[in-house]
């Protein structure tokens, strides 16, 4: 009998130590929330445009609203109307990063902002100056009249391991300063039409509002900014992204000196390289960046880089996949020689190339004196006017139309964004507002339309199909 007493005490004995040793393991976030959650900040801005369906966000470009993967890394920037106020207000967050009142944020939480305004921990409230916004790495630069202020720790996200625990503090969908826990799921990730940041992939709940703020390691030291998820909802799917704060802050320097980016660009159009290809080409591993065509005159075709060359190393670091070639290219300076390590007709060949500056985002077009009076919105709920001959000469194209402000519509909705350039409706050039217009009304309701798109360096079709009950223009 007492043998039989004894085995489920033991084994209770037992459960009960083990279920103790994991609840100890357990991580506590009050003391890093007390102690660095003040450097938190709530950001809202009045856009730009002039109206917006508080709904709208943007898409990525090119996938139809029907597809499941409709809004597939689809960011966070909802504008949603602040109570009693008429104009539509975009929610996000931020972090100080010096005490006389320096502020990091995402660039879609402000870029298209006519007023910034930041609510800090204590509930001040100060109007924000925008230092310099950054499309490509989605990194922004705020900055607010104020000094002593409580500042964050940066950290280095090269230390994170996969599986370490971090959390997020932010205003998702405008409750402020809400905490948010996970771990990190990968380190380095690619992202479509991302090229310039390797993500730190977590399972922090991230929603909208929650763009701009800062992801914690257990130290109280910030190692990225949220900035993005992965939903077919829109809402938290367990798949969030952050910039990692090494990259951020290098660009905050640029801007915080010039107001600008200066990154390096080769002029070559790259591909992945997948097992087929190079068993084709005869490589033993599917690594490096194919190239697929040489910008004439550019750096690449001053060097001697061809088409069907793969690029395994530039300037002596490693290009695994061909997302790794536009990061290590763009943190290079303009001006640099570097050496780039190739395969080419199954030889290995090392060529030196002088680095070239990558021309200035298509934010730094905006209206020109010389524009005539604004059109009115047309049937996608855009405003456009033709390029005068400085924006010709600034963006070095003969034709195209811009776009100047954006209404609700299925122009906002597919991906379309202000300082957009739209060079094609299908298969045809557009040279002018009338021109695109008429072209517009001609396509019945329920049908696609692809309009041929330039943002900063990227030309790309962005498609969209037409309500049935549409009315045109």
């Amino acid at each position: 009998m007492f043998h039989l007493l004894f085995i489920p005490v033991f084994l209770l004995a037992a459960f009960t130590t083990t279920v103790f040793a994991q609840t100890n393991q357990l991580p506590d976030f009050t003391e890093l929330v007390e102690k660095h959650g003040a450097a938190v900040v709530n950001i809202s801005a009045v856009p730009k445009i002039n109206k917006i369906n508080s709904q709208t966000v943007p898409e990525i470009p090119g996938v139809p609203e029907d597809s499941p993967f409709y809004e597939f890394f689809r960011r966070h920037m909802q504008p949603f109307p602040a109570p009693r106020r008429s104009e539509p207000r975009s929610l996000g967050s931020g972090f100080i990063i010096s005490a006389d009142g320096y502020i990091l944020t995402n660039a879609h939480v402000v870029e298209t902002a006519n007023e910034v305004t930041v609510k800090l921990n204590d509930k001040r409230e100060f109007a924000a100056e925008i230092i310099g916004t950054d499309r490509k790495t989605d990194v922004a630069l705020i900055k607010i009249n104020a000094s002593d202020l409580p500042k964050v720790t940066q950290g280095n996200p090269d230390q994170l391991k996969v599986g370490e625990w971090v959390i997020a503090i932010g205003s998702p969908f405008g409750f402020e300063h809400s905490v948010t826990a996970g771990i990190v799921s990968a380190k380095g990730r690619s992202l479509a039409q991302e090229n310039y940041v390797p993500f730190i992939q977590t399972d922090v709940a991230i929603n909208p509002g929650n763009s701009g703020g800062p992801l914690f390691n257990m130290r109280g030291e910030v190692v990225g900014i949220n900035s993005q998820i992965y939903s077919r909802t829109g809402g938290f799917m367990g798949l969030s992204f952050a910039i990692p704060i090494n990259v951020a802050t290098e660009i905050a320097d640029q801007l915080k000196v010039s107001g600008k980016i200066s990154r390096g660009r080769i002029g070559v159009m790259i591909q992945e390289v997948t097992k087929e290809l190079a068993e084709s080409f005869g490589l033993t591993e599917h690594k490096g960046a194919l190239v697929v065509s040489v910008e004439k005159d550019g750096p690449a075709d001053k060097a001697g880089i061809k088409p069907r060359d793969i690029i395994l190393k530039f300037d002596g670091k490693d290009v695994a996949v061909s997302s790794d070639l536009p990061r290590i290219v763009g943190n290079t300076k303009p001006g640099l020689k570097v050496s780039i390590e190739l395969w080419r007709e199954d030889t290995l060949k090392t060529i030196n190339v002088e680095v070239g500056e990558t021309p200035a985002d298509g934010t730094e077009i905006r209206k020109s004196k010389q524009n005539k009076k604004s059109n009115a919105a047309n049937r996608l709920g855009l405003t456009l006017s033709e390029l005068t001959d400085e924006q010709k000469k600034q963006s070095d194209l003969s034709n195209g139309l811009l776009v100047e402000e954006m209404q609700s519509g299925i122009g906002s909705r597919s991906g379309i964004r202000i300082g957009d350039i739209i060079l094609g409706f299908n298969s045809k050039d557009v040279k002018s507002v009338k021109q695109f217009n008429e072209l517009l009304t001609q396509v019945p309701g329920g049908k696609n339309i692809a309009l041929l798109v330039k943002r900063g360096d990227i030309t790309t079709f962005i498609t969209m199909k037409l309500a049935d009950d549409d009315k045109k223009n």
